[in-house]
């Protein structure tokens, strides 16, 4: 019993302070790469804040799997540095006699896993998705920048403005060039500002400028000057519906045969069973060779969690694009690294032989001959 509250006081120690700063470092980096979004106005600067909050809430569920392997292994490693394994197997425990303590300690993280997703994640990723649509979907004005050509969505129309206001309602000096195949319409004008109708129509006021209509490549055109020159600025139906799979809600998901849904359905399984076999990896890896250094294992952990984590987004791809059936694919990976773990139990046990009934014991919380 003591020894349990150990183990489990060390794990959630360690745990804490393992997610703290691998969310930290995840925030750091979202916020870096948003913000180089924003400059190059790939993404609205209003929408920074929610795209970090939202993408890291679909980064939880892999940051808590890292973070449990990592306890595992950080604190069997001390234990194996500090000589109490020696104490352990000289008391005539093995070194199986860890699984139970340690599946205790996974299984809330686990069940937090399956919760963000199953529920949360998808929920994020659709957020994400309708962020960008909104954006991409917005008006031509709300793109303009003072002393910057800017294009607009469809491609057909340029602005530039020389200065705006700091509420962005009024612009000064307003060059616009619009072109429709070989016609083209060139509108400069003074100033301009953005008026709402109380039926909740806006219009693109331009004031006292000139208006060029031609042929490209002809000397024709027309010229018109004004002293108020409207236009109505539609706005473009957002698309809340986002097609994808990674956002979809998971019960709409399990109504979905197509094998995108099936390699997202087999990733988001795959994540809570990552949690129990990649943490049963980490108790044999935690061996300490003191001719190779007290870090080495740390460094191979990390490697061996990474190829996991690479082949469960492999999977997930074979899944989709029909090279890898939907039944196979959900265990193939967790096999495979559970077959890795057991060997290196074996490898690892203080036994003369490797008795597989003695690791079912230990994992059922049996007691063994």
């Amino acid at each position: 019993m003591i020894f349990r509250q150990s183990l489990r006081r060390d794990l959630n120690s360690v745990a804490g302070v393992m997610f703290a700063t691998l969310f930290t470092i995840l925030v750091t980096t979202s916020l870096i790469r948003f913000l180089n979004r924003a400059t190059s106005d790939r993404i609205a600067s209003s929408d920074i804040l929610p795209l970090i909050a939202f993408n890291a809430i679909g980064f939880i569920p892999v940051l808590l799997v890292l973070t449990v392997f990592l306890s595992v292994l950080m604190v069997l490693a001390r234990a194996w540095r500090d000589s109490e394994m020696v104490i352990w197997f000289a008391s005539g425990q093995s070194l199986t006699a860890w699984i139970r303590p340690v599946m205790m300690f996974v299984l809330p993280y686990a069940a937090v896993v399956a919760a963000v997703t199953f529920v949360l994640s998808p929920w994020a990723n659709q957020q994400i998705a309708e962020l960008r649509e909104r954006f991409n979907q917005r008006e031509d004005v709300s793109m303009v920048a003072p002393g910057q050509f800017r294009e607009s969505t469809s491609s057909n129309r340029v602005f530039f403005v020389e200065s705006m206001s700091p509420d962005k309602s009024t612009v000064s000096n307003v060059f616009v060039v619009q072109h429709n195949g070989p016609r083209m319409v060139v509108v400069a004008s003074r100033g301009g500002h953005v008026k709402i109708e109380e039926n909740g129509d806006r219009f693109l006021v331009l004031e006292d400028g000139r208006r060029y209509d031609g042929t490209w490549g002809t000397p024709e055109y027309s010229l018109m000057e004004f002293l108020r020159y409207g236009v109505r600025l539609d706005p473009k139906p957002v698309n809340t519906q986002i097609e994808s799979v990674r956002g979809m809600a998971t019960p709409d998901l399990l109504k979905l045969s197509s094998p995108a849904a099936r390699g997202e359905l087999a990733y988001r399984v795959g994540l809570p069973i990552s949690v129990f076999v990649i943490a049963l990896l980490a108790i044999p890896l935690s061996f300490v060779n003191p001719r190779l250094g007290s870090s080495v294992n740390l460094v191979i952990g990390v490697l061996i969690y990474f190829t996991y984590s690479n082949l469960n987004s492999v999977v997930r791809s074979w899944i989709t694009q029909e090279k890898l059936s939907f039944g196979v694919g959900v265990w193939l990976t967790h096999v495979l690294v559970l077959g890795l773990a057991l060997y290196m139990f074996r490898k690892r046990l203080t036994l003369p032989r490797f008795s597989f009934s003695k690791l079912v014991a230990r994992l059922r919380g049996g007691k063994t001959a």
